[in-house]
């Protein structure tokens, strides 16, 4: 399999816990980066830590500062910070499950593929897959991952399972605040039919491989030549993060789908949690308002 997982743990779904990982279903191959060079010399651009009448100074003379008021910052040191982030959590716990159209496409965010960790979480894994699509349901819960706490949702997704992680609500514009402006009067119906008929004639499935970008594919282009004409410069690319430990830790799949109905349904650790709405800042990097359902909206 190509890559490394970027998060090894388990989904749990009342007791049942299936290995799994996790891995970025995008790329961002269609973006170039830039650097400002020196033409002179050739030489990378650096920047230096500034005061205005001080001039440079020492990294760790620096601390962070959170404008509370005009002028007015809170002041958190590197270590302070870092006590507030979220461990990892080895554990997606399952809180709910909703219908396919209950959340709106504004909340969707950024998609990782989940697969099983092993041979053993095969088989709970297909039997979760299977059911979330027979419902016709999302699995909703909340990963804490990389110091901060994400809301997701997974779906099946041809033979594994789409994992996406949700904005939260505070992160979302308020459409009425744009469209009400927008008057209530209804259309010709003679330009409503002429467009009923265009958008007819051009309906298609959905091919993502049709589409360029055609600015990147010029200036791709313009680079090669320029390459070709003046020659190259080498610039590294940064060491990807190791991946923790793996794990693997399956219970008897039917005993404890028997068992979970038995008692309910219900987990046996803590009960779901609803998300506390809060303010993000620097203090509180992980606290935020879970992102809400919006009405029902018909995904492409």
């Amino acid at each position: 399999m190509a890559g490394r997982p970027i998060w090894r743990g388990q989904i749990r779904l009342a007791l049942v816990s299936i290995p799994v990982e996790l891995y970025p279903a995008t790329k961002s191959g269609a973006s170039i980066q830039f650097h400002q060079v020196y033409e002179p010399t050739g030489q990378r651009i650096k920047y230096e830590k500034v005061v205005p009448g001080i001039g440079p100074v020492d990294r760790d003379k620096i601390v962070k500062g959170y404008e509370v008021s005009k002028g007015h910052y809170v002041l958190l040191d590197p270590e302070e910070i870092e006590k507030v982030r979220l461990e990892s959590k080895k554990t997606l716990d399952l809180v709910e499950f909703v219908d396919v159209g209950d959340i709106d496409a504004m909340y969707y965010e950024k998609p990782y593929y989940v697969v099983p960790a092993d041979d053993l979480a095969e088989e709970a894994f297909v039997v979760l897959r299977d059911a979330l699509r027979q419902a016709k349901k999302i699995g909703v819960g909340q990963l804490a991952m990389r110091g901060q706490e994400y809301v997701v949702a997974l779906k099946p997704c041809g033979k594994g399972i789409l994992l996406e992680t949700l904005r939260y609500a505070d992160e979302v514009h308020k459409a009425n605040s744009y469209f009400r402006e927008i008057g209530e009067h209804k259309p010709d119906k003679d330009m409503l039919d002429l467009a009923s008929m265009l958008i007819e004639r051009k309906t298609g499935k959905f091919d993502a491989s049709e589409f360029h970008n055609r600015y990147i594919d010029a200036l791709k282009e313009l680079i090669a030549e320029k390459q070709r004409a003046k020659g190259e410069k080498v610039i590294q690319d940064p060491d990807a993060d190791k991946p923790p430990p793996k794990g693997s830790n399956v219970i008897d799949l039917m005993a404890a789908l028997k068992k979970s109905l038995d008692s309910g349904g219900a987990l046996p650790a803590e009960p779901k949690a609803k998300p506390k709405a809060a303010t993000r800042s620097a203090a509180r990097p992980h606290s935020r308002t879970a992102a809400k359902k919006a009405p029902a909206r018909k995904r492409a």
